[in-house]
């Protein structure tokens, strides 16, 4: 840890004073909850990987149609990496490969869409995706743009090639407010903050300015100005900083306790002792609040300012579309693809609609068995429009048997998990078809409640409990290891539990959603799983 220009004394204080990271701290209102149900579709990834192509694509588009999965809820058509060219164009603007994609991504967005399905299409949070092409990292709001420009519905935000966003602060000697397209521009010396935490006035001589404010480094100190304008609109905020230190910095600015601005800071030069750095902000008229402090203490804070980011700016490009096409906003449903290595089911609310939980599927038993013990435990933070993301499904690729394809794709609906499918729809055999179609499960998956179940029993055999919004419970009897089991659950333990709050009754009807029979029972439900098997049950109060 550097002192950046802190007093002594506080930077020993920072040391040994344990701050609280914002992901703890961070109130921010949830992303919008642009879908009401976690989404279905198909993307590429998990049968071609980096092999793939417009026609490839539009054939899965025309599967989708004619085997009746859009009747049956799956919407978008997702392009996972590869898709486009190692060049960007003359504009800067992200293109289709150029050869795989020789057509253009609008061009092949309006065909798909005449279908009556949506597109999805993908880049990562870094300065490459994970196939090392172009992606996204400074470049938020131009990908954004053109996203929306394209007609693009659904957006995958992969991690590779991040780079964290420093825990330092520049050191400011003060900062300068000026209309946007104005020479005027109104200075605000550091004398005029109101400091907090480890931040401090600390005295300099020889420079243009007598003191500068440290102190703002890992959310341990911030500096409030009170900036008056009389008019609202867009203003460009100048942060006027004291070059010291040879690293990059970070700041954070909070306008009247709301709007979050920031900026990152490059390695510094002394060439000259001070440097400007600015952003586009918006004030109201009269006196605004804008505080100034470094957010990040660890990674997870970095990752979620960057996510978050994206966001802001998927939103701002829709709503920039329809102003320009007088239409109402087709948001983009926005998918966080860090692999739960930050605890994104912490923040993800606030940044998108959903957040991968682990890392990347594979159709191995053993390891999606890993992928659904890293899921199931985060089940509180599922909600309507926010959903965690156990990652695309794996139903008809590998060596999976039709118990364990089944179970997959029930445990799935179970979690209130997105249903992405990655077999090749063109070629499916029948038995997969059925259980990706199962109408029963997806009615549980789509549930508008938005809750994920709970694992009430765990074992070498799970029981989950999912409550429904028309005060029904499903019941999910999950045998993972090998050999037949006999599993149970008594109806009491759930009308106790708190989270699935199994209405109390006297008798209860009891659906087996996986062969369609019924019947009644008063004290609880018991049944024969076999090996790598699910068996699923809908619950009704008489």
């Amino acid at each position: 840890m550097k002192p950046n220009g802190m007093c002594p004394v506080c930077f020993l204080k920072q040391l040994f004073t344990k701050t609280q990271s914002v992901t703890d701290l961070y109130t921010a209102k949830p992303y919008p909850a642009t879908i009401t149900a976690p989404p279905m579709g198909w993307s590429s990834w998990n049968t071609f990987k980096n092999k793939i192509n417009e026609k490839l694509i539009y054939e899965q588009a025309v599967a989708m149609k004619e085997k009746g999965l859009a009747e049956a809820g799956y919407t978008y058509i997702n392009l996972d990496d590869n898709w486009h060219s190692s060049l960007r164009d003359e504009y800067g603007k992200l293109q289709g490969d150029l050869a795989t994609f020789a057509g253009g991504i609008p061009a092949l967005v309006k065909k798909i869409n005449a279908l009556g399905l949506k597109v999805g299409i993908y880049s990562s949070n870094g300065t490459e995706t994970c196939e090392d092409l172009p992606a996204s990292l400074y470049h938020e709001q131009t990908d954004a743009d053109t996203f929306a420009e394209w007609g693009i519905e659904y957006f995958k935000y992969d991690f590779c090639h991040n780079i964290k966003l420093s825990q330092y602060a520049p050191l400011l000697y003060g900062i300068s407010v000026a209309k946007k397209g104005s020479f005027e521009e109104a200075f605000y010396p550091a004398s005029a903050a109101k400091l907090e935490g480890l931040a401090r006035f600390m005295p300099v001589s020889g420079k243009p300015f007598d003191q500068y404010i440290g102190g703002l480094d890992r959310n341990s100190g911030a500096a409030t100005f009170d900036v008056e304008v009389p008019e609202g609109g867009e203003y460009v905020l100048t942060l006027n900083v004291f070059k010291k230190g040879r690293y990059s910095k970070c700041a954070m600015a909070i306008i009247n306790g709301a709007d979050e601005y920031w900026i990152e800071t490059p390695s510094q030069k002394k060439w000259n002792d001070t440097a400007r750095f600015q952003m586009v902000v918006t004030l109201s008229a009269g006196k605004n609040s804008v505080k100034i402090f470094n957010p990040i203490k660890v990674r997870a804070d970095s990752a979620m300012l960057q996510y978050r980011k994206m966001g802001q700016c998927l939103i701002k490009a829709a709503e920039k579309v329809a102003k320009a096409n007088n239409t109402e906003p087709k948001y983009i449903t926005f998918s966080l693809c860090e692999w739960g290595v930050n605890s994104p089911y912490k923040w993800g609310a606030t940044a998108g609609n959903l957040w991968r939980t682990t890392p990347d599927i594979r159709p191995i038993w053993k390891w999606m068995m890993f992928i659904y013990s890293r899921n199931v435990i985060r089940y509180k933070y599922s909600s309507v429009g926010h959903y965690n993301d156990p990652d695309m499904l794996e139903v008809g690729n590998g060596k999976l048997t039709y118990d364990e394809n089944y179970a997959h794709f029930a445990t799935w609906c179970m979690m209130a998990a997105p249903l992405i499918l990655g077999n090749d729809l063109r070629t499916m055999p029948d038995n997969v078809l059925k259980i990706i179609t199962d109408k029963k499960l997806i009615a549980i998956d789509q549930d508008p409640l938005g809750k994920a179940a709970k694992r009430v029993k765990k074992g070498s055999a799970d029981v989950l409990a999912r409550p429904l919004s028309d005060g029904t419970v499903a019941v999910c009897f999950f045998n993972k290891a090998g050999g037949k089991k006999r599993l149970s659950i008594d109806f009491s333990a759930l009308v106790n539990d708190e989270y699935v709050q199994l209405p109390k009754a006297s008798e209860y009807a009891v659906t087996d959603v996986t062969d369609g029979t019924e019947f009644a029972s008063s004290d609880g439900i018991a049944c024969t799983v076999r090996k790598h098997a699910a068996k699923v049950y809908i619950v009704k109060a008489k």
